[in-house]
């Protein structure tokens, strides 16, 4: 019998569950982790991820974000993608930690809550390319401000470290405030760019019917774009740098989550139940 789309998410999930003990024992023990294996059991869970997400699109027609539990499922798997290309580039030992440690909550939260996945959305974007391809680039910046709430919270554990002088323990094996100041930069540009991508694609299309736009839901995503695009802004003036930053990173994410709220509530309402979960057009 084939594995269903779950079956493959929670293994997906076991393998980043698998990576946050390995690195919380290796910070137990005050010694640092294989990067390598580390590397290995997110990139596992993250193919497991990938096929789970695949045979969700597939079944519902489309790109699988029509509900809470696929928006924390694509969250987590933008997070893990943007870790397989940035650990292997910056060899951050603990960045892998925080990740497998996000992509755990995510990925196991939502699995556990069958109210997130009980309406599934088919044929979401109507077989409209341009659609699919506008919630895909706005979904992907939301892991990719993900991505740099982690590194944010990574700098301020190195500079509380260096301002109270604990050098030691799991503390040295933090990146240097360089390291994290440019890949924090470089994600908050990626961000920014792919979600005004995402704006720009969704705005050429809502011109021409700008009755489909739900306007609870363009107000959330301008929203957080916006901020983000101040932050920006701001960091590159030079008048919002080191702990703000990084405080500020932190916290958007919070509000950027809260988000996607209002943007689940813009579904089209459910249209009939076939085996315990409702279908929606």
């Amino acid at each position: 019998m084939a594995l269903v789309d779950r079956q493959w998410l929670w293994m997906a999930a076991a393998c980043y569950l698998a990576g946050l003990i390995l690195g919380t024992i290796s910070l137990i023990r005050e010694k640092r982790h294989s990067r390598a294996t580390m590397y290995a059991i997110i990139a596992g869970g993250y193919v497991l991820q990938t096929i789970g997400l695949a045979l969700r699109g597939h079944a519902v027609h489309g790109c699988p974000l029509g509900n809470t539990f696929e928006f924390f499922q694509f969250t987590a798997w933008s997070v893990t993608t943007l870790y397989l290309l940035i650990g292997a580039t910056f060899r951050l030992s603990m960045l892998g930690f925080f990740t497998s440690g996000l992509a755990a909550v995510f990925t196991i939260f939502s699995l556990s809550m069958p109210s997130w996945d009980a309406v599934r959305h088919t044929g979401l974007f109507a077989g409209n390319p341009w659609v699919a391809l506008h919630a895909g680039m706005a979904m992907f910046s939301y892991g990719t401000f993900a991505m740099l709430a982690l590194t944010s919270l990574l700098y301020l554990f190195r500079q509380y470290s260096l301002k109270h002088k604990h050098l030691g323990g799991w503390f040295s094996f933090l990146p240097s405030l360089m390291d994290l100041e440019q890949i924090s930069l470089r994600l908050l540009v990626a961000g920014v760019s792919m979600m005004s991508a995402s704006l720009i694609v969704g705005y050429f299309y809502w011109r021409l019917d700008d009755a489909v736009v739900d306007r609870s839901k363009l107000l959330a995503v301008i929203s957080v774009w916006s901020c983000y695009a101040a932050t920006l802004a701001l960091r590159s003036r030079g008048r919002l740098v080191a702990r703000r930053f990084a405080w500020v990173c932190a916290i958007l994410f919070v509000m950027a989550m809260l988000s996607l709220w209002p943007v689940d509530r813009s579904r089209h309402p459910p249209a009939k139940v076939h085996s315990g979960v409702t279908i929606a057009p």
